[in-house]
């Protein structure tokens, strides 16, 4: 009997709907703080990795977990890929707010405490946990891993333009004000931890050769 099937699998699907819902009510209670100052530009606060990557979350957990509880089996490809590269992204999150955001007691765009405890804290490690203990998804090429860095470096390329032209940044150690040299090294250290986690994602896809492959 495949894993998926066991009673286990709804519970985990289960699990995915209720933390894809608290992230949702995560993003909500932040835009509402955030609106509570004044109008909200949309390009400033879907700007942030975090809420982009979120969102992500969201969509992704909400729909694996409607998916298992209606058909327990092996995950369709693309929802396999999708989460790969929402496992990604929030290992990036949990990684540079840890290691960039927390010591400098920033935010990093989400100032309500229990929603950047959702999104900065548990949710990485959750998102993780999901993808290195369940077994409902196919092995993925190694083709993916180089495709989900395209998404970092549109979102860079895009912060970079905006933080030299209207000077907005979503994070310190993006502005341009310490210095292009010292912002590239930031960018190039966490360009090369992004590549690591991919492709460490995609293998572990790979480690656990089971389900569906197409």
């Amino acid at each position: 009997m495949h894993q998926s099937s066991h009673p286990g699998g709804y519970l985990l699907a289960a699990a995915r709907v209720a933390w894809g819902a608290a992230t949702l009510a995560a993003i909500v209670a932040t835009f509402v703080d955030t609106a509570s100052g004044g109008p909200v530009n949309p390009f400033n606060f879907f700007g942030y990795f975090t809420i982009q990557s979120n969102s992500l979350l969201v969509a992704v957990a909400i729909g694996a977990g409607l998916l298992g509880l209606l058909r327990p089996g092996p995950q369709p490809r693309w929802l396999v890929v999708s989460r790969s590269l929402a496992t990604t992204c929030m290992v990036i999150v949990g990684l540079v707010y840890a290691v960039l955001l927390a010591p400098l007691g920033a935010a990093g765009g989400v100032p309500v405490a229990w929603a950047n405890w959702v999104m900065h804290v548990a949710g990485p490690v959750l998102v993780a946990l999901d993808w290195v203990i369940a077994r409902d998804r196919g092995p993925l090429p190694w083709r993916i891993a180089w495709w989900q860095l395209a998404y970092p470096v549109v979102w860079t390329a895009v912060v970079l333009v905006r933080g030299a032209t209207d000077g907005w940044v979503p994070y310190p150690f993006l502005n341009p004000q310490q210095g292009y040299a010292t912002v590239l090294l930031y960018v190039v250290v966490i360009a090369a931890v992004f590549a690591v986690v991919s492709f460490t994602v995609v293998w572990w896809s790979r480690r656990w050769n089971r389900g569906l492959r197409g």
